[in-house]
């Protein structure tokens, strides 16, 4: 077939293929106008216009990361270099139930693009305000339109978001409020399934209790879709059904009953038809080992021939390691203390401060944080079988100190820290103790008596300029590897885009593809199909194989390269212009030589396409009706 092809782009020589779950084989691929016009052994080099030798390198598929937040970075830097050069070629945006589907909505008073992601998403006012004020479309369809003028990097698909959906047929103030009208419904109902009948490639809800507004007066309340009883999620999801599209949620994490009953809406046993869901996140938490166990259970469960369910829970491939800006991360919203500090605007030190000194917070932050660590009682019962009931981590151990003013307390753990400011306040220190860091204990510290009275200091005293990291699941890499090679899981929940200084899993489809390549070839070839094919195809979308006609998506791995990356060590902050603030990214050079989008190089040795993000190479992924 070789022989017939008149002009070749890109040929790329004896590489070991991985394609479809098929066991690999070692041949050439050639590209041509943006499309896989060949593989085989051994095709002819004479028509190529350029030649790539991938002797001892992986080719596969491009990558799809099934759960971003890029919805406003693709609107500044629409060729998302912090994913493509991890080999990521598809993503999916519009997660949580947040999107833009219908343009800015504002209404005069609420600015609802800064109120749903300010907190949820952690990106700051200002650069949420300037999306809204240079979006130009306002309803679903104009909005697909509008993505497909972009210059994308990386493929995009769409999912419908359920808080812009409520804002839209009930306007903001009553979208978190009250129950849709019957009228209301109707008009939801409408709407989503014309979106979906134009492309959008399913249709996303929340449930977790760390999603809150961000606006005054509505800042103590959770976004709008946490805000529709059964009924309502009942009746939408039928209209997803119906076209043969794919629910994404969350669940509601304090209520098993609750997620039994909402997660049975896939069952096709008693709604007739099974729903495609795929539901964040299975995770392995650290504070609470029963969690883990029940993923799974439920998974098997919803999937039985006795309920007849199409349900993928999404499995991280990474420690769950979450940095936070002072008392300012998402994982702290659960916490009624931290929540009220995360309520302040994230410029704002001198309202946190005006918080932290109110006797009665002092009292409530002191009793939350030593809650479980001493005397008798049901918490510390709880803390002691870890089986709390908070997924954040208060064990100063297992927090880290990432930048503080106080240099030498920096890479020490919170538990170090503390010992170190007693035993200063004491004189008994057996290290060199500077004049500053003497100073700063006697003049902050000085009247901590536990470890909730210094950990409310560091908050007073530092405020964001403090960053600390902690690891609140997946610690035991046996089990992350156990989640994602279980077949009813689905690779995936990386957030990326969101939480500009909180999380970094950019690579983490890398760091899936690591873990499974400890079982050889086989493995890795199974591995490739969960993150390519498979995800295609539970989000109704095109792409995912590199078979002769295919649009060349695709992606050189180095494996030795993989088996020494160490995805922890390779976090990095870096100013990002377009956001005109710091970042958490992840740097795996060198893994991925090459990675091709529509037959576009995007990344090579290490560096990005001169028109990365300023010439087309990604397509919109419409669902396929």
């Amino acid at each position: 077939m070789a022989e017939q092809i008149q002009y070749v782009d890109t040929l790329i020589k004896n590489a070991k293929v991985f394609n479809n779950g098929e066991m690999p084989v070692i041949e050439d691929v050639a590209v041509s106008e943006g499309r896989i016009v060949a593989r085989g052994p051994s095709l002819n080099e004479a028509n190529a216009n350029r030649v790539v030798n991938a002797e001892g390198m992986w080719l596969m598929p491009g990558l799809f990361d099934i759960h971003t937040h890029y919805d406003l970075e693709l609107e500044v830097a629409p060729g998302l270099p912090e994913s493509t050069r991890h080999g990521t070629t598809s993503v999916v945006i519009a997660n949580c139930s947040l999107g833009l589907a219908f343009g800015a909505q504002r209404d005069g008073t609420n600015d609802p693009i800064v109120s749903c992601y300010a907190r949820v998403e952690n990106i700051p006012k200002t650069v949420l305000k300037n999306c809204a004020d240079n979006i130009t479309w306002d309803n679903p369809k104009a909005y697909l339109d509008h993505l497909e003028g972009l210059n994308l990097g990386p493929n995009v698909a769409v999912l419908f978001p359920h808080s812009m959906l409520r804002i839209n047929a009930m306007g903001f103030d009553n979208s978190v409020t009250r129950d849709p009208t019957s009228a209301e419904l109707d008009s939801m109902k409408g709407t989503l399934c014309d979106a979906l009948k134009c492309g959008y490639a399913g249709f996303s809800t929340d449930a977790l209790p760390f999603h809150y507004l961000a606006a005054q007066p509505h800042c103590e309340k959770t976004i709008p879709t946490q805000f529709a009883k059964y009924s309502e999620l009942k009746a939408l999801a039928q209209v997803v059904r119906e076209q043969g599209s794919t629910w994404q949620a969350t669940p509601p994490k304090d209520s098993v009953i609750g997620t039994l009953k909402t997660f049975l809406l896939t069952s096709g046993r008693l709604h007739g038809k099974p729903l495609k869901t795929t539901v964040v996140a299975a995770l392995d938490i650290a504070n609470n080992w029963k969690l883990s166990k029940m993923v799974k259970t439920l998974s098997n469960v919803l999937n039985s021939w006795l309920v007849q369910g199409d349900f993928h829970m999404q499995a991280l491939g990474a420690p769950f390691k979450i940095w936070s800006d002072g008392a300012i991360t998402p994982i702290a919203e659960e916490i009624p203390e931290l929540r009220r500090l995360n309520e302040t605007d994230l410029e704002d030190r001198d309202e946190r401060r005006k918080i932290m000194h109110e006797p009665g917070y002092i009292n409530s932050f002191k009793s939350m944080w030593m809650r479980g660590k001493q005397g008798w009682n049901l918490d510390r019962l709880k803390r002691k079988l870890n089986i709390e009931d908070f997924a954040f981590n208060r064990t100063l151990a297992d927090m880290t100190v990432d930048r503080c003013p106080q240099k030498n307390w920096q890479t020490m753990d919170f538990q170090a820290v503390f010992d170190r400011v007693i035993a200063i306040k004491l004189g008994q220190c057996a290290e060199p103790v500077t004049k500053a860091e003497q100073k700063l204990v006697q003049k902050d510290f000085f009247w901590i008596a536990d470890e909730g009275d210094f950990m409310l200091q560091m908050l007073r005293t530092f405020d964001t300029d403090l960053s600390w990291s902690t690891v609140t699941a997946n610690r035991d890499m046996k089990v992350v590897r156990e989640l994602l090679m279980n077949p009813k899981l689905l690779p995936g929940f990386n957030d990326s885009g969101a939480h500009l200084t909180n999380m970094a899993f950019y690579d983490v489809n890398l760091r899936s593809l690591k873990l499974a390549a400890e079982g050889g070839d086989v493995d890795v070839s199974y591995m490739v199909k969960r993150l390519t094919k498979d995800a295609a195809d539970v989000f109704g979308v095109a792409g995912g194989t590199i078979n002769e006609g295919d649009i060349a998506d695709l992606i050189l791995v180095d494996p030795e390269q993989l088996a020494s990356y160490d995805g922890e060590s390779n976090v990095q902050r870096v100013h990002r212009e377009e956001f005109q603030h710091e970042q958490l990214v992840n740097r795996s050079d060198s893994v991925v030589p090459l990675v091709m989008i529509g037959g576009h190089t995007a990344w090579e040795n290490n560096t990005f396409a001169d028109d990365l993000g300023t010439k087309p190479m990604g397509r919109l992924l419409r669902a396929i009706s």
